[in-house]
């Protein structure tokens, strides 16, 4: 679906990766896993498009950690923030959903900016699906997520709404191969016969007892940490060390903000080397959210948003890159290049839960108009952001705009023809001349 939608335009690879990484991420609980699905199909395409390993790695990773942060479930965030606030989970969801619009617009500004800056163009039409047919080929695999969203939001619990949607899964998978097996396959002269029968029933419970043995080794390595990181909680709770850590936060910050939120970004990067986010995130909070309430007065809901999405920066910042790392083995890249890219796609990671904290319409509501108005300074913001690391919006930026004027003007470079320039690189022949150059 993501190939069709944006595939012929600029970039359309990795603005395919983007849109792709979010729709898997909002189901997934691991941006690792999310490069590794989605990667596999969209970063040889970008590569072939004209973006550079490093890059496409990058995208893909900066794109895949987003997807965690991205309604409904968040990797499991959103029950968490639900649980620990006592907010209902569908206002979670709700308040969610503008914070991760903004995070994934950035990552298609800066996809889009480089496809302009490199000159690529889209792919060509006969080498993309078309979305009709893939809408009308694989429209059922859209109704386990269906089924979760829905039971979700009638207020089931977490255990039961993931049995059930899994048994939804199960049923959607016979019915599509039974389809195909008793109608379609005899019009390709494979007959349905006893034998063939029982071998496809016995293969299809092979499948089910592999993808339920996967599932289980899975859910290992998250139990494991949410049960250490419980007995941490427990243990900082116990031991006062949560107020200790509140008292020394707001004495090396000296009160100011900025500083403690940045306090709280450093130890959210030395926590994501060890821990899973989930587990990052749990530790955290109990160690930063009183004093971020309680000292410095911002909102409990934006106070656990914020550290949430703080948890999810050792995916993509060196020297513990983790999806870059990932995105870099299917790259082809070295690892800490496509961290560093990552580092630089994901910046809306570090920026937004800024603008949560100074600008707390967005999340805990307001006029519409108040709503409206901030996001799109945040858009706008963003965009001039993402331009000027990249150094190009609707032509090349250099770092001083006025430096090539000034290089007349004291003779370092040659007296323009036109004396109306400004180095903007389109006003004088000489400035033409040097960007042919």
């Amino acid at each position: 679906m993501a190939s069709a939608a944006t595939g012929r335009q600029r970039g359309g690879p990795a603005k395919a990766a983007v849109l792709a990484s979010a729709g898997m991420g909002s189901i997934s609980g691991s941006a690792i896993a999310n490069v590794v699905t989605t990667g596999a199909f969209t970063i040889p395409l970008m590569k072939k498009l004209g973006y550079q390993p490093k890059q496409a790695g990058g995208i893909e990773a900066a794109a895949s950690t987003g997807g965690q942060i991205m309604p409904p479930l968040m990797g499991a965030g959103a029950f968490l923030i639900a649980e620990y606030t006592n907010t209902p989970y569908l206002e979670i969801v709700k308040i969610s959903i503008l914070p991760a619009i903004m995070y994934f617009a950035t990552v298609y500004l800066f996809v889009h900016i480089i496809a302009l800056k490199q000159g690529m163009q889209g792919l060509p039409k006969s080498e993309l699906p078309q979305m009709r047919q893939v809408m009308k080929d694989g429209w059922h695999f859209l109704l386990p997520l269906a089924v979760l969203v829905w039971l979700l939001a009638m207020s089931m619990s977490p255990m039961r709404v993931g049995y059930y949607a899994v048994v939804t899964m199960v049923i959607v998978a016979v019915m599509r191969y039974a389809l195909w097996y008793f109608f379609v396959a005899p019009k390709q002269g494979q007959p349905v016969t006893v034998e063939r029968t029982k071998s496809v029933i016995w293969a299809g419970l092979v499948k089910l007892v592999q993808g339920l043995e996967l599932g289980a080794r899975n859910a290992v390595a998250v139990s494991m940490a949410c049960a250490v990181a419980g007995t941490i909680v427990g243990v900082v709770g116990l031991a006062g060390l949560g107020l200790k850590f509140s008292s020394m936060m707001l004495a090396f910050s000296g009160g100011n903000l900025v500083l403690a939120l940045l306090m709280v970004w450093l130890a959210s990067l030395i926590l994501g080397m060890g821990l899973p986010v989930t587990a990052s995130y749990i530790v955290l909070i109990v160690l930063v959210g009183p004093a971020l309430t309680s000292e410095f007065g911002v909102p409990l809901l934006i106070a656990h948003l914020v550290v949430f999405w703080y948890s999810q920066d050792s995916n993509v910042t060196p020297p513990i890159a983790l999806a870059g790392f990932a995105g870099a083995a299917i790259a082809g890249s070295k690892p800490m290049e496509t961290g560093f890219q990552a580092w630089k796609f994901a910046k809306g990671l570090y920026l937004i839960p800024l603008f949560m904290v100074f600008n707390p319409e967005i999340i805990i509501g307001g006029p519409v108009l108040v709503v409206a108005w901030n996001a799109v300074i945040a858009l706008l913001a963003l965009c001039a952001f993402a331009a000027s690391l990249e150094g190009y919006l609707f032509t090349r930026m250099s770092w001083l705009p006025l430096s090539h004027w000034w290089g007349h003007f004291w003779g370092v470079l040659p007296e323009p023809l036109d004396r109306n320039c400004w180095g903007r690189g389109d006003d004088c022949d000489h400035c033409r001349q040097l960007a042919g150059q």
